[in-house]
């Protein structure tokens, strides 16, 4: 279900829970609690989402997926739960993942990308049971949002808190393709003012596709969280440590899906057959070559498709603190770590070090690893003088980020890839070291006039975000070669003056009109494949002194009707996005992250978006409620786009829709709560998309049904409760995520392997208890 915080919270920080709830009457055996669909006196657009929402999706299902609902929002994945780190991406009214904005408890959770390089996903940073609310800022994030990169918008997710009472929660999942989740979770209960939990989950599922070996994801998760209230204050300790360990599923494109079909994957377990497919691309093995025949391509010849493994902890420690009734602060520190790695087997020649060849394979193993080791505090004051409120903030990082691209030649038959690798690799492709320096600071006066049915708050913030990237040796016995390592280079983003203001009206009893101004800035990505410091030095030298940052210029408008029975929302919304860096390179798609390919990065012109969103919820009866949403973008191009790679080529892109950008977004559910039962049906339709920038190449509209249904057993067992969720409930077939990095002007063969197939019906049933 849909709900937003009755009140305004302060420039992009979620109101209170409770006043979340104020609205909503108490939830009895017959009833559905009330849901308010956008932010009732907000001067943006902000919508909510609580745990409830999660009903209708299995349990364990990432927070970023079922956002999917909510107006102006496509979230993609390419397994059911939406947890796969490589195929999760999001989009809000035409920007993509990682020109949005995330925190969980006011902490920094970085870009989303990925190829982490400054944060983690929401899914390993908070289990989804331990869920207290998503704030979802379409358009203006807000000034207090910890990030450099909201350009569109902000996540702003909160942790639930402790219970006041003992309790213990336990959950088992079993479902398709061998899916199988525990959840666990006990509450102290409070204790002269100190209450704290622990929870843990773990988590099994294969992949659906027609892979027979190595086709295990696993994830072990540990959230705690504690609360020292002392009456004029209170002081959270929060932590989290997560360990996941993902098979990844092929990218497509669309010639191979009448030859290969919608679930087709790699060789495995027929090492045999895929060492005589891999010999044709080795020339001294050349004789052992069986040529692929349809409906397979030579180019398609793969054991697995890789394995990614990433180790995280995050620690923070915040303090709330009411100095006087009037002035308030906040101080928060945190910590987070991450050990990641991605690994694959590639064509290449392994010698096994012995006088014959007889013993050699076609095959090495491409191996890539990632650290993140970053620190930061973040703080703020607020002071209600009058009719003013007054908040000053800040938001201080250092983070030491690294990726290296390793090549093994020893391998020796086909060994699982689901591991941290040891030893000395034999070379490296490259290493790089990056430093991050971010620094933030914001201030807003929030006027409010005429008994409160007029609000006004303006400000603005400074950023500045540098990154001393420095190609490092690594540690192979084979240094990489220069003409494929990466850059040594700095990069700086900065602006001093980024102004927000915003608007509200409360025209009578129930109605609302609103209007607001941002302008944004990100700062330059980093990580392989997506920063323009991810290039040969000779490349640098050519290019880096002439990028600009990306920006962005907002402007949010609309009005909302809340009633008893029914509730309204329309809005409008036209951005500015300047300076996009595009990546250009000249090589095959399965070469995306070679540097020696000559990629480079550059500002490409500017996209202009447009867009209108309607929100409705009716709820006829106290036991039923039906929440829809739509809404229409058009996100173009300005310009005509100069492709480089080789040579130039004028590329009629100016008009064209921006790539994986819908221009209809439809969604609507349905939920019934009647004594024990509960069932809730959600659908969503979306419509045609693009990958090439001309246009000419994309995917039709589909629509999608999910299916929850639940029965509360306490009748019978005290607490208990039995659940079944069927995703896809249709079984229909489409195109999830794309792929950003291959994006390209055209593609009328249909031959870049750009997009992840859908996962088919998926059926889940639970069993929980709460006591």
């Amino acid at each position: 279900m849909l709900a937003t915080a009755a009140g305004a919270a302060f420039a992009g920080e979620p109101a209170a829970p409770e006043t979340a709830t104020a609205t909503a009457p108490e939830a009895g055996p017959d009833t559905v609690d009330e849901i308010v669909v956008i932010g009732a006196g907000q001067t943006r657009s902000v919508s909510t989402l609580t745990p409830q929402n999660l009903d209708t999706l299995p349990p364990g299902t990432s927070i970023q997926k079922a956002l999917n609902i909510l107006p102006g929002v496509m979230a993609q994945s390419i397994d059911a739960l939406g947890v796969n780190e490589q195929s999760l991406s999001l989009q809000v009214r035409g920007f993509s993942t990682t020109h949005l904005g995330y925190s969980l408890d006011g902490m920094p959770l970085g870009d989303g990308a990925y190829n982490n390089y400054n944060g983690l996903t929401i899914s390993r940073a908070l289990i989804s049971d331990n869920l207290g609310r998503a704030d979802l800022a379409t358009g203006i994030a807000g000034l207090s949002i910890p990030s450099t990169s909201n350009l569109g918008g902000a996540m702003i997710y909160t942790s639930s808190d402790p219970t006041k009472d003992m309790g213990f929660r336990a959950a088992q999942t079993m479902g398709s393709e061998s899916s199988l989740r525990s959840f666990l979770r006990f509450d102290t209960g409070e204790h002269y003012g100190l209450s704290a939990y622990v929870s843990g989950q773990y988590a099994r599922q294969d992949l659906f596709v027609n892979q027979g070996d190595q086709n295990t994801s696993t994830g072990a998760q540990l959230n705690a969280k504690a609360i020292y209230d002392f009456g004029r204050g209170k002081i959270t300790a929060f932590a989290d440590i997560s360990r996941t360990n993902q098979a990844d599923d092929a990218y497509l494109s669309k010639d191979m899906l009448g030859r290969l079909g919608w679930d087709w994957a790699g060789y495995a377990p027929n090492w045999a057959d895929y060492l005589s497919r891999a010999s044709c691309s080795v020339a001294s093995l050349a004789a052992k070559c069986v040529t692929s025949t349809a409906p397979e391509k030579l180019s398609d010849v793969t054991y697995t498709n890789g394995q990614i493994l990433r180790n995280d902890e995050l620690y923070y420690l915040a303090g709330d603190f009411d100095i006087t009734s009037a002035l308030t602060a906040r101080l928060q520190v945190y910590k987070h770590t991450d050990k990641g790695a991605g690994n694959n087997f590639i064509t290449g020649l392994s010698n096994q070090g012995t006088t014959t060849t007889a013993d050699d394979l076609p095959v090495q193993i491409r191996d890539t690893r990632y650290t993140i080791d970053r620190d930061g505090v973040v703080g703020s004051l607020k002071w209600n003088i009058g009719f003013n409120e007054i908040q000053a903030g800040f938001w201080l990082e250092e983070n030491t980020s690294s990726a290296a691209r390793y090549i093994r030649t020893d391998v020796k038959g086909p060994i699982d890839l689901g591991r941290f690798f040891g030893g000395t690799p034999s070379t490296a492709q490259w290493v790089q070291e990056t430093d991050w320096e971010t620094r933030q600071f914001y201030v807003q006066d929030t006027v409010r006039l005429l008994d409160d049915r007029l609000t006004i708050d303006f400000g603005f913030k400074s950023t500045y975000s540098k990154s001393d990237a420095e190609a490092i040796r690594g540690i192979a016995t084979n240094a990489p070669p220069a003409t494929s390592q990466f850059a040594t280079g700095s990069l700086t983003a900065e602006d001093n003056f980024l102004p927000e203001v915003g608007v509200h009206y409360q025209l009578a009893p129930g109605h609302e009109l609103y209007v607001s101004y941002a302008e944004n800035m990100a700062m330059y990505q980093g990580g392989f494949k997506l920063g323009p410091q991810s290039v040969t030095q000779t490349v640098w030298d050519a290019q880096g002194r002439y990028l600009e940052p990306e920006t962005s210029n907002s402007w949010d408008a609309g009005y909302r009707y809340v009633s008893g029975q029914l509730q309204v929302s329309l809005a409008a919304y036209h951005v500015n996005f300047d300076n996009r860096l595009l990546q250009y390179n000249p090589c095959p798609t399965n070469q995306q992250q070679n540097p020696g390919c000559g990629n480079s990065f550059h500002n490409a012109g500017s996209v202009t978006s447009n867009g209108v969103e309607l929100g409705l919820l009716w709820k006829p009866l106290p036991w039923l409620t039906w929440y829809n949403s739509a809404s229409y973008n058009e996100t173009t191009y300005d310009d005509d786009l100069n492709w480089c790679t080789t040579t130039c080529v004028v590329k009629a892109t100016a008009g064209k829709q921006q790539v994986d950008t819908p221009r209809e977004l439809i969604a609507s559910v349905l939920t019934v709560r009647n004594g024990p039962f509960s069932a809730s049906l959600q659908g969503k339709y979306t419509g045609e998309r693009f990958y090439t920038y001309t246009n000419d190449a994309g995917f039709d509209g589909y629509t999608t049904f999910d299916l929850g249904v639940s029965y509360d057993l306490d009748a019978a067992v005290s607490g208990a409760k039995f659940s079944v969720n069927i995703t896809n409930l249709t079984d229909i077939r489409y195109a999830s995520n794309f792929d950003s990095s291959v994006f390209a002007p055209d593609d009328a063969a249909g031959s870049i392997l750009v997009f992840h197939a859908s996962a088919p019906r998926q059926v889940f049933a639970t069993i929980s208890f709460d006591f």
